[in-house]
């Protein structure tokens, strides 16, 4: 037999069925609380044209994209991310309906991570998108959304961090550095390279405060004191513009009441490219990296044809189910709670009562083992199901609570006077 036929490729893995049921519930409580904002739930196709995701605009390097040929020798490509997608549907299906669109997801993406960071190569994403308005409103109303998914997933420890692309690149105005050296200091202050900032920032006639600022810059992160610390050390209007928009911002989310699970994070330079003015990262203890991450990216739709405000977040819901299970954070599922067992005489009336039960809201699962009791409770206690209800004939019925052992017999008119 050929080893392969056995395992996976690297960078998947199987959900397995108990880990299957805790990340659907977890995704069914996200999409809750989307649809309850007045969002409407999309699906965009698996693989795309590349073109979708290679216009320049996106923040994916095209060598973490997976890429193959169609028979009419187009380039086509695995979704790498949800937003590009989103940003064509709005720009064609939805061109022309009043804004602001509300546009919700939850799909698999697929990404050539590095395997060596522990990264998957497949995961699932949930998120929203706002298109149509540019306002700050809208922006706050993201940051609450994107609190309210973690917290009605199950977790409760979080932070969002919070930054502003202008802020560094105002700074850099002030610094007057040129593109390459811009580049250059964004990489190490994104890395934590202090030498490596500290060279640059020595070689140019910046002043004390300014060469404090970028070498401070990777610790610069905390709560709103930090924006007003960062406003003394600066001058370039764009830098300061966006210092007062996180300001004005932490002031609605602070009537969202998510205050505590807010930070501004100044150093977090990453992705400036693809954002046009606010961004943000969701971390939690027991993940390395974002379990979520969104902002504003004006400049994305006017590659598809319509120029566009947009802002969103994604989720990625395995990262988020393997936090809640580092943490054993309990996540409820419904499973079958009652086993149905039957002879062949007591069969119609053991399925017409399972019928019953379920309309009920019960999860009652029909036995394929046949009237062996001992099989059965087996089998139930391998499964975690509680109860077993037995349908001797057309008449007799037993029932077992294999949690306490207990057993006692009815019939089937007194089960039905029970539950009618």
């Amino acid at each position: 037999m050929n080893e392969k036929q056995l395992h996976t490729p690297e960078g998947v893995r199987d959900i397995l069925f108990m880990e299957c049921h805790q990340k659907n519930s977890i995704e069914q409580k996200i999409q809750a609380i989307f649809h309850h904002h007045g969002f409407w739930q999309i699906e965009t196709p698996t693989f795309e044209y590349f073109e979708v995701f290679s216009n320049g605009k996106n923040n994916m390097d095209s060598k973490q994209v997976y890429k193959f040929f169609n028979r009419e020798g187009n380039i086509l490509a695995l979704r790498p991310d949800m937003t590009p997608p989103i940003a064509r549907i709005s720009t064609t299906s939805y061109k022309e309906t009043i804004k602001p669109l509300r546009l919700c997801y939850l799909g698999n993406v697929f990404r050539y991570n590095e395997t060596y960071q522990g990264k998957m190569h497949e995961f699932t994403q949930a998120g929203v998108e706002i298109i149509g308005i540019d306002s700050m409103e809208v922006d706050a109303e993201v940051l609450a959304l994107s609190v309210q998914s973690l917290i009605a997933s199950g977790l409760n420890e979080f932070q969002i961090n919070i930054g502003n692309v202008d802020f560094f690149k105002g700074i850099v105005l002030e610094a007057g550095f040129d593109e390459k050296t811009g580049k250059k200091i964004r990489k190490f202050i994104d890395t934590k390279d202090y030498i490596g900032i500290e060279e640059i920032i020595t070689r140019h006639p910046l002043s004390p405060t300014l060469k404090q600022l970028f070498l401070e810059l990777p610790q610069l992160f905390g709560n709103i004191d930090i924006l007003t610390k960062a406003k003394t050390m600066i001058q370039h209007p764009k830098a300061i513009q966006a210092l007062e928009k996180l300001q004005n911002l932490y002031h609605i989310l602070c009537d969202y009441e998510i205050e505590d699970y807010i930070s501004f994070d100044l150093g977090m330079v990453s992705g400036l490219e693809y954002y046009t003015d606010i961004f943000f990262r969701g971390y939690t203890s027991g993940s390395g990296s974002p379990i979520l991450y969104g902002g504003r990216y004006d400049g994305l739709l006017e590659k598809y044809g319509s120029s566009q405000p947009a802002v969103g977040f994604a989720l990625i819901t395995n990262q988020l189910l393997h936090v809640l299970k580092q943490k054993q954070i309990k996540i409820p599922i419904k499973t079958a709670d009652t086993l149905l067992v039957y002879s062949e005489i007591g069969r119609k009336k053991a399925i017409k009562i399972g019928n019953v039960l379920r309309n009920q809201g019960l999860f009652v699962e029909n036995s394929l083992l046949g009237d062996n009791i001992e099989k059965n409770i087996q089998y139930a206690k391998c499964k975690s199901i509680n109860g077993i209800i037995y349908f001797k004939d057309e008449n007799d019925i037993q029932l077992m609570n294999l949690k306490t052992g207990h057993i006692s017999y009815t019939t089937i008119s007194d089960l039905i006077h029970n539950i009618g």
